[in-house]
């Protein structure tokens, strides 16, 4: 088959162009090129070389009109010039030419209104692979007459020798011309750039359109009851939607358009580190022949050890999303009537659940807080507090008031009730309390979906302004109020001080002249 605008992409001497190959076709090229090898469970498994995680400190932007008016500029969206992004890009363009390419063309987003076309270029068979895994694969009668609308080039076999005289971190570049249309990743192998730079030029376009792109899951119940599920990492975001009894929408990237809610995404990208498949068996069942492993440890007959993270803690697994038995094929849903804020905070302050006001919603999405337990290597064992605002920072060019306004807007148009769920600890700081039960976060999270948690009586937990229900099924009422699990009262009074002066100190970069959620936060 053609490919279309392959005399626009720059490349010369090209040996053969792998276009659009299926699952079958990338396995044998795998399997032909020594990628990686074969698991016992038929998934291929493929190290990804220094590089095991995101390198953020090597991302930037093209400085230029107009895009520069837009972008919310800092240590997160760092600038750079044209004549940089010329240079990396004609890098780029000589280490994929004069050898055989693998092009993949796919959607980003399920809704026909909102959808981009991607088109991302490598000389590796299993990037291709992981493209396709992924995005939302086009039908075959689209792909004839398939054009672009942002195109990455993947050249992890460069890197930039000259970053200093560039004004760049290191030599790993993640760079992206938003006027040209074009991304381009040298120096790092890892799948997750391709995944979140795309994911960063939907945060941009979407929120431009008047549309939400989101950093979260979502499923939908057999009534068409969609909710979403925001939450950092370890919070429970992919585990919580992944429910036998509603269909998942997707697990990660999704929009908010005119007509509904929508994945972004036509796969999953799940950590497995320690996965057990007694508590995750959705996942461990679609690790099979089409998934994509990074940088696990095989033995000699294929068998994965998952509790092995001598390479790194963050092992991954791509599938398509069908591999997931009861998914929504539409990967779209009406408006949601819920929205659940997910936490684990380890300072065992906040409620397993409360009910947010639209104000209060805001709050908390801009703080995007959850906190992380400290390393023990050498005894520490305090909590660190971690706030990314919209529960995605890392991700978003935009100020995270764009986002916070059209979610704001959502809520007030839709209806919309938004809970904040503690998956953290309960009954003291983490060294002292425990790590809620998924039973009770079940429960919390059942009560919000089917509507029952508003029959309870609520009242105010102090400092943060919080309302907590009395009763739910399924849930030791002495653990609703935080307070209550305690045995020292008043060291929970003094730790749910010291966590809220965090929350306040960390909301002043978000106050502005015309918004200014601050009073709806804690209070000291």
């Amino acid at each position: 088959m053609k490919v279309n605008g392959i005399e626009k992409l720059g490349l010369e001497n090209i040996e053969h162009v792998y276009h659009n190959l299926s699952f079958d076709e990338l396995f044998e090229h795998e399997v032909k090129n020594k990628e990686g090898r074969i698991s016992s469970s038929g998934a291929f498994t493929v190290d990804t070389g220094i590089f095991t995680g995101r390198s953020p400190k090597d991302k930037y932007f093209v400085k230029q009109d107009p895009s520069q008016k837009y972008i919310s500029w800092g240590t997160i969206n760092q600038p750079t010039t044209k004549e940089v992004f010329d240079a990396l890009f004609q890098k780029a363009k000589e280490q994929l030419s004069g050898k055989e390419i693998y092009i993949q063309d796919a959607y980003c987003g399920s809704s026909l209104d909102s959808r981009k076309s991607i088109r991302v270029i490598s000389e590796i068979a299993w990037q291709a692979h992981f493209v396709k895994n992924m995005f939302i694969r086009p039908p075959e009668e689209d792909l004839a007459n398939f054009l672009p609308d942002f195109t990455l080039y993947v050249a992890c076999k460069t890197s930039d020798e000259d970053y200093k005289e560039h004004g760049l971190h290191s030599d790993v570049f993640v760079i992206f011309n938003i006027e040209e249309k074009i991304a381009v990743i040298g120096g790092t192998w890892y799948g997750g750039e391709i995944k979140k730079g795309v994911f960063s030029m939907m945060n941009y376009w979407l929120p431009l359109e008047g549309k939400l792109s989101m950093h979260c899951s979502a499923n939908v119940g057999k009534d068409g009851d969609s909710a979403l599920f925001f939450g950092l990492s370890g919070t429970g975001k992919t585990t919580l939607s992944t429910d036998p009894h509603r269909k998942l929408i997707g697990d990660d990237e999704h929009g908010w358009d005119d007509n509904g809610i929508f994945n972004f995404e036509g796969g999953c990208y799940a950590k497995c580190i320690n996965l057990d498949p007694s508590s995750e068996p959705e996942i461990y069942g679609a690790i099979k022949r089409d998934a994509l492993l990074e940088n696990v440890v095989l033995d000699d007959a294929g068998v994965v050890d998952y509790s092995d993270g001598s390479k790194t803690e963050n092992t991954r697994v791509s599938y398509p999303i069908y591999h997931i038995e009861n998914f929504e094929e539409s990967s779209q849903a009406g408006h949601p009537k819920k929205i659940i804020f997910l936490t684990a905070d380890a300072f065992g302050v906040l409620p397993p659940v409360s009910r947010l006001t639209k104000e209060q919603a805001m709050y908390y999405f801009m703080s995007g807080y959850t906190a992380k337990v400290a390393g023990t290597e050498r005894g520490i064992t305090e909590p660190v507090a971690t706030f990314s605002s919209c529960f995605g920072e890392a991700f978003l060019p935009l100020h995270p008031t764009v986002y916070a306004k059209l979610l704001g807007q959502k809520i007030d148009q839709h209806g919309v009730d938004v809970y904040l769920v503690n998956t953290g600890w309960t009954g003291g700081e983490y060294g002292v309390g425990k790590r809620m039960s998924i039973k009770a976060t079940r429960a919390c999270i059942d009560a919000i979906l089917d509507g029952t948690i508003n029959d309870s009586n609520f009242s105010v937990l102090p400092v943060f302004g919080l309302s907590i229900p009395d009763h739910l099924d399924g849930v030791d009422s002495k653990i609703l109020n935080p307070r209550n699990t305690w045995s020292d009262k008043n060291n929970y009074d003094e730790v749910s001080k010291k966590l809220a002066g965090m929350f306040v100190e960390n909301f002043k970069k978000y106050i502005t002249a015309d918004s200014d959620f601050s009073q709806f936060g804690p209070k000291l």
